[in-house]
């Protein structure tokens, strides 16, 4: 498979932002929230694996997934975490790598697969080429999620405990974006990782 991109950042660092400038250039763009939405929505597959688990309480009434129930109770238990992460991790890298590779068969020249947990995730770190960090200053970030849920505060703050620090992020970085200023700024610094990873990829073979 051609150049994988592997593109992450905590919770609120606009890794959505810098994914849809990505695929505005041309980049195939892959996105695990997305297929972990679809997995745990209505007649999603892995909503029989999670109700046998987790039981009604984390079930809404059409079946799908109750995202805010599921998420106060699994930064709230880590081995509930650990459960929720064995279920849904093997079928989203499964519908992932699918997808990139669907990708690369249609003609892309590279791909963005976008995992929050990428540096958490030895499995998908072993799935990507380049490891791209979007990063930003914690209070930022807070801002930015306050900004567009209704989460508190100090549940934004369990979030972000919950994920690998800053540092360490930037530390497992081929690459990276500094989301600290203004989208045209962002956009500046996409547009250049997008001629270098043309360039990669040009270079690397199938």
């Amino acid at each position: 498979m051609a150049l994988v991109v592997g593109l992450t950042g905590g919770i609120g660092s606009g890794k959505s932002a810098a994914g849809k400038m990505f695929a505005d250039l041309g980049a195939a763009l892959v996105d695990t929230d997305d297929i972990a939405h679809e997995l745990t929505g209505p007649g999603g597959v892995a909503m029989a694996a999670l109700a046998n688990a987790f039981g009604a309480a984390v079930l809404a009434a059409d079946g799908s997934l109750d995202r805010a129930a599921m998420r106060t109770l699994a930064f709230g238990d880590p081995a509930a975490r650990a459960r929720l992460e064995a279920i849904l991790h093997p079928m989203i890298r499964e519908e992932s790598l699918r997808r990139c590779r669907q990708a690369m068969a249609a003609g892309a020249a590279y791909v963005i697969l976008m995992v929050p947990l990428l540096v958490e995730s030895g499995d998908f770190r072993r799935c990507v080429d380049r490891v791209l960090v979007v990063d930003c200053d914690d209070g930022i970030r807070i801002a930015r999620v306050a900004a567009r849920s209704s989460l508190a505060r100090t549940e934004i703050e369990r979030i972000m405990a919950a994920q690998c620090s800053r540092a360490d992020r930037l530390a497992a970085a081929d690459d990276t974006l500094d989301n600290n200023g203004s989208l045209a700024r962002l956009a500046d610094q996409v547009a250049a990782l997008h001629r270098r990873y043309l360039h990669l990829a040009a270079g690397k073979p199938a």
